[in-house]
């Protein structure tokens, strides 16, 4: 037998294989959820809880992979540029997906380059002061800062965090910009809003909520349209005096562009099935995260709100000039 026609056999040999691969129902293999930061933080826990139930429900397993840096983008870039076949999942939320690449003035567009498999999770933000202010409420604390603006400082969790956003937002809305103060993280910040070095933060329930309780910061109001079920005695902003002032750290799935959309479907109704499930809803719950609503899990529901989030945020991020 020549060489050409042991070639031609190992070619229908290869393409046979590939086509059986490919006949194959998904998922055949384990599927991959990167996480843009460290292991430990609030985004690796809720990607791990995810990945535990959904793993139940496609019959595969799931490896959580940690790749940190760059304010998200790194990974955000790796699954951008990943096979679109299903087996690559990015979780990201608010400031990897609207905030960092404004900041960094990325020229992909977030929005047209993933394909959005599915919200699961918001954490909105509370308004912290430091302990033994005499502002009691929100109203009481807007015209205490407004009396010495220079010296209300704000501690951030950094440049271009969603904590730094929301005090150029508060600012903004209140007429009086605040004197902002960067931190290298959240958790610096709120550790000197305790000790009463600086004067207020803006911080996620979850890491907001055991100070608040130990009543080692003041709380004012929580950054939505709804109480938290984890902290139902803090009014929200509109509750509070300070309407339509909203905020909160979302947590969704995206995959690579051109993903077939079975693929999407599937790791959607997993998605699903795991919020569904009270012992995920408890342990979400108990990280100070409010689930949405079922008809805001679907994936044209994230796009619609990723876009609505980049037109809010975004413009806001370039007026103040905001950059990494």
């Amino acid at each position: 037998m020549t060489r050409s026609v042991f070639q031609r056999i190992a070619a229908v040999f290869a393409a046979s294989l590939a086509l059986a691969a490919f006949a194959q129902p998904y998922p055949h293999r384990p599927i991959t959820i990167t996480v843009p930061f460290a292991a430990g933080g609030p985004t690796d826990t809720i990607a791990r809880i995810m990945a535990e139930r959904m793993s139940r429900s496609l019959d595969q397993a799931i490896v959580v992979e940690n790749i940190a840096g760059a304010g998200g983008t790194m990974a955000a870039n790796k699954i951008m540029h990943a096979p679109p076949d299903g087996y690559s999942v990015g979780i990201g939320h608010l400031g990897t997906h609207v905030i960092a690449p404004a900041v960094q003035q990325a020229t992909a567009d977030y929005l047209t380059e993933f394909e959005p498999v599915g919200m699961m999770a918001s954490n909105p933000q509370v308004i912290v002061s430091k302990p033994g202010i005499t502002p009691k409420d929100l109203k009481e604390f807007i015209a205490w800062v407004k009396l010495d603006p220079a010296n209300t400082s704000s501690g951030t969790g950094g440049p271009g965090t969603p904590s730094h956003i929301s005090a150029v937002y508060f600012g903004n809305t209140i007429g009086t910009p605040l004197n902002i103060i960067h931190y290298k993280g959240s958790g610096p910040a709120l550790q000197d809003v305790m000790a009463g070095h600086v004067a207020m933060t803006f911080d996620q329930a979850a890491n907001a909520l055991p100070q608040i309780r130990a009543g080692r910061v003041k709380a004012y109001a929580v950054t939505a349209k709804t109480r938290l079920a984890s902290a139902p005695d803090i009014p929200t902003t509109d509750e509070a005096g300070l309407p339509g002032f909203y905020m909160s750290v979302w947590h969704a799935f995206w995959v690579p562009k051109g993903t077939p959309k079975d693929a999407i479907l599937k790791l959607n109704a997993a998605m699903k099935d795991a919020l569904a499930d009270p012992a995920v809803r408890k342990r979400l719950e108990d990280l100070g995260q409010e689930i949405p609503s079922v008809d805001q899990q679907s994936p044209e529901a994230l796009h619609a709100y990723h876009k609505a989030e980049r037109d809010k945020w975004v413009p806001m991020i370039k007026a103040a000039d905001i950059k990494s």
